[in-house]
């Protein structure tokens, strides 16, 4: 095995941030041209490092490796003493760690594992000949603490669907889905919007409204007919939950806070992967690809503002499916797996500094 023909992920288990960034976007694409790609899980199990690192380094010394958010402490420490084995070494992060541990919003069981991240990190950082981050506002928080950051924006790995659901405007016998699809780590953006959507919800009989956090669902939402909360899924799960089900209205509320300051467009792709129209908040990332009224909505943080643009979408549907066709054509000029592909083939030669 040549040294710089290989890119081995060291994983820690964050399986959308390496699928969406790599795997599922530029390993194909790496392979054709010559590149071999691997996965070797870094198991937190007591000693894996000491059983399992002897076969990572007789199966890889030599390749790149590329390192997502997080390693096992034991793991960690392993790459410490073994890093001379192997070529260039990146490390990817798609979220502000730091600013998660401390956000007083978010889940305290989320925040407690940030924070273990967070804690580690500038051992990863300091590991990696370049830092790639999901988004210019991430790769700032990065400045300071090497002096190699570059930006990689998501690319697209969901194929996207027709728009035949649009065929229909809203009505009592055919209702518009609008859905949230954020994680709880977005719970306290929904609960900001949630007065937009009891309202609406109250008051209409051609939407249903889908929430995909199961059980954490807000008690003020939860009660709202015509309302579905299934529970959150993994994340092969959820790939196939996006290629079965469609939505018309997607919601993408994001406060302004320091966590969601790092925050990337993927939201856009996941809309656009259901068919979708999105209703954004007014503020980066998306005022960097939405263009209000062409190919979803930029709206400010009253929730006033964002009933009015559910409103808007469900009294003009004609608009509301071009401007879900207009956003998947951007879907797929912006997230161009090719991109993702050159940016790690340009890495694939790379000499460690």
């Amino acid at each position: 095995m040549s040294r710089h023909t290989t890119w081995v992920v060291l994983s820690d288990g964050a399986r959308p941030t390496e699928d969406i960034y790599f795997l599922a976007s530029a390993a194909s694409g790496l392979r054709r041209r010559g590149v071999a790609v691997e996965r070797f899980t870094a198991s937190r199990s007591f000693g894996a490092s000491w059983v399992h690192g002897r076969s990572l380094l007789r199966r890889f010394a030599g390749a790149n490796l590329l390192l997502c958010r997080s390693l096992p402490l034991g793991w960690l420490r392993w790459l410490e003493r073994h890093r001379d084995a192997f070529g260039y070494i990146a490390y990817l992060i798609d979220d502000d760690i730091f600013a998660a541990s401390n956000d007083p919003t978010l889940p305290a069981a989320y925040r407690k594992r940030m924070g273990g991240i967070a804690k580690h990190q500038p051992r990863l950082v300091s590991l990696a000949d370049e830092v790639v981050a999901s988004s210019e506002q991430l790769a700032r928080c990065f400045f300071s603490e090497h002096d190699n950051v570059q930006v990689l924006t998501p690319p697209l790995i969901t194929p996207l669907p027709s728009l035949q659901h649009f065929s229909q405007p809203p009505s009592s016998s055919a209702n518009w889905k609008i859905g949230f699809y954020g994680t709880r780590a977005h719970l306290a953006d929904l609960m900001h919007i949630a007065p937009a959507i009891e309202g609406m919800q109250s008051q209409r009989m051609d939407t249903q409204v889908e929430i995909m956090l199961g059980p954490h669902t807000p008690e003020s939402l939860i009660t709202l007919p015509r309302l579905n909360a299934p529970c959150p899924l993994a994340w092969e799960a959820f790939k196939v939950y996006q290629r079965e089900h469609r939505c018309h209205i997607g919601l993408a509320p994001l406060l302004n806070t320091p966590f969601n300051h790092g925050k990337s467009f993927i939201k856009f792709f996941d809309i656009t992967a259901m068919g979708g129209v999105g209703i954004y908040s007014n503020r980066y990332p998306y005022t960097e690809i939405v263009q209000h009224g062409k190919n979803g909505l930029l709206v400010n943080d009253a929730h006033v503002e964002w009933r009015s643009a559910l409103e808007h979408l469900l009294e003009n549907p004609i608009a509301a499916a071009n401007m879900a066709k207009q956003a998947a054509v951007d879907a797929k000029r912006i997230g161009n797996v090719e991109a993702a592909v050159q940016f790690w083939l340009k890495r694939s030669g790379a000499v460690p500094q």
